[in-house]
């Protein structure tokens, strides 16, 4: 599992690159203000080595040594263009993607550490923390995330009106699904919809009778809908490959812990329940 995703993003990597060197829209959406592209396009062979290279390679020969080599280009990439964007004042795109690669790559090296089951039976508290988690998440992965692709790539072909009122019918009804979701979380699983923190008993109310991740699916669905507001293929990007990620990094361990936790009961409705389409 931990191999794929390494696998992954060595790709995603490679495929940054190529499109970088095959679309000037694109190249230019990942520059800073002020800098060079002579010293932008000095990363390249540090990035191929670093972090492509050895991320093929810790895919096939599982070596803590490289996770740890691996993430620390990732932080210096990181802190390099954090500098850079507070410098030129720009440039936030390549700074964002860098620090999602960051997270991304801390994840893969403490994934073993992260999940955790709730210790809070409270309603009241998980509630709360619920009703901030979805406010931070929405925040950040649905206002602050599109905007910063907007900006860089441009907004020059506004959606109609007729296209408006569907995404924003789409948006409210994903919305609602995940609201849902995040109730049942709350009220039968003892815990938030966070799937670091994990429920305390098998969830089957619904919209989980009908698929077993309806949290992913709304947020993805979510995403499309504020592209399809904006007509932005950069955003629906955003939106499909978030929802690639996690099917790849994230579901699996997590449904490996499920399977851990609750045996034989997780795995009759891992065959009952559909991934991504539901099952009425």
């Amino acid at each position: 599992m931990k191999g794929t995703a390494y696998l992954v993003q060595g790709a995603l990597v490679s495929l940054w690159w190529l499109g970088l060197a095959v679309s000037d829209v694109f190249y230019e959406a990942f520059q800073f203000p002020g800098i060079s592209k002579t010293a932008f396009n000095a990363f390249l062979i540090p990035d191929m080595l670093v972090i492509v290279v050895l991320s093929v390679l810790r895919a096939y020969k599982p070596r803590h040594e490289l996770e740890f080599i691996i993430l620390g280009g990732f932080a210096f990439g990181s802190l390099y263009c954090l500098n850079a964007s507070i410098l030129t004042l720009g440039g936030y795109l390549p700074t964002t993607l860098m620090l999602l690669g960051l997270c991304y790559n801390l994840f893969l090296v403490f994934q073993s550490e992260v999940f955790r089951e709730s210790k809070s039976a409270s309603r009241f508290q998980n509630g709360l923390k619920t009703f901030v988690q979805i406010i931070s998440i929405w925040s950040v992965t649905l206002v602050l995330f599109p905007w910063i692709i907007l900006e860089a790539f441009g907004h020059e072909h506004p959606s109609s009106f007729t296209h408006k009122i569907i995404a924003i019918l789409l948006f409210i009804l994903a919305s609602a699904f995940n609201l849902a979701s995040a109730h049942v979380f709350v009220k039968q699983g003892f815990c938030t919809p966070l799937p670091v923190v994990l429920t305390k008993i098998l969830g089957i109310g619904c919209p989980f009778k009908y698929v077993r991740n309806p949290m992913a699916l709304t947020g993805i669905v979510q995403g499309a809908a504020v592209a399809l507001y904006f007509a932005s293929l950069p955003v629906l990007a955003y939106a499909l490959l978030g929802g690639v990620l996690w099917h790849i990094v994230v579901r699996p361990l997590e449904e490996k812990n499920m399977v851990k936790r609750f045996g034989e009961e997780y795995e009759n409705y891992r065959e009952q329940e559909g991934l991504w389409v539901p099952k009425i």
